[in-house]
């Protein structure tokens, strides 16, 4: 029997949606990334769920892509076209939790690093714990920001800040993020989760027909461009990661 990796509550008209792989900093491995996408797509035609929060374990949102994993991922595939469809798993992921009818709130707690942010990008709304942090640190690992993730951002903070955000790697504090327009709102340590699900109440208990429809309206208006903007990204990635850079950098990183 597989591990269960993700847990749904139902609390009302409001589903929390927990994932923990119990260890490894709630790092992304394949299997969390099909189980999230699996539960993303059940929700796209439940007419009862108003609206859903996200969250990861208490330590730490995720620290990104499971890098051991990662490590092996081309030698694992069965052929060329799987590998692609390895690549663009974490696009698929993203797409999925974007484009799901209710309000989506990411609740984060603890760190939230490289996958770990692209995934909240794609919610309609974030919160933070004050002692959590942000970081993308793709570029110091030699490879792009991929996800999907690179238009969202430019679309929230601007290109310079999306630049400053991916080139120089520098971790974000709780409001630093808040400030920069990453997240909507601030928790004390350990009440991401409250804090993210009284916002997905009130959003559950406006007319839903209409909350729908602004959604979809706004994504639409804002995201017109993401999937030109962010077209190929895993390609880009895969490319990317055979640079002899990128494999020492990612050496030199999991040594770090």
């Amino acid at each position: 029997m597989a591990e269960q990796l993700v847990s749904v509550e139902r609390r009302g008209d409001v589903a929390i949606v927990r994932f923990d792989r119990g260890g490894n900093l709630n790092a992304f491995n394949q299997a969390l990334i099909l189980e999230l996408t699996r539960v993303a797509r059940g929700f796209h035609d439940d007419l009862e769920t108003r609206a859903v929060v996200l969250t990861g374990r208490g330590d730490a949102f995720s620290a990104g892509i499971d890098l051991k994993e990662r490590a092996t991922r081309d030698d694992d595939a069965e052929s060329d076209l799987a590998l692609r469809e390895v690549y663009y798993r974490g696009v698929k992921l993203c797409q999925a939790w974007e484009d799901m009818p209710q309000i989506t709130v990411a609740a984060i707690e603890g760190m939230a690093v490289g996958a770990g942010v692209a995934l909240p990008l794609a919610l309609d709304w974030r919160v933070m714990s004050r002692a959590a942090f942000l970081y993308v640190p793709e570029v110091k690992i030699g490879i792009n920001l991929q996800w999907g993730a690179l238009p969202r951002l430019v679309s929230m903070v601007g290109s310079a800040r999306a630049k400053r955000i991916c080139i120089l790697c520098e971790r974000m504090d709780a409001q630093g993020a808040l400030d920069w327009g990453l997240v909507d709102e601030l928790a004390d340590a350990g009440s991401a989760v409250e804090v993210a699900t009284r916002l997905a109440e009130q959003a559950a208990s406006m007319p839903p027909v209409a909350t729908r429809m602004v959604k979809e309206a706004v994504n639409a208006l804002s995201g017109a461009l993401h999937k030109v903007g962010g077209y190929a990204d895993a390609d880009q990635s895969a490319l990317t990661s055979a640079t002899r850079d990128a494999r020492a950098a990612s050496a030199s990183f999991v040594k770090g």
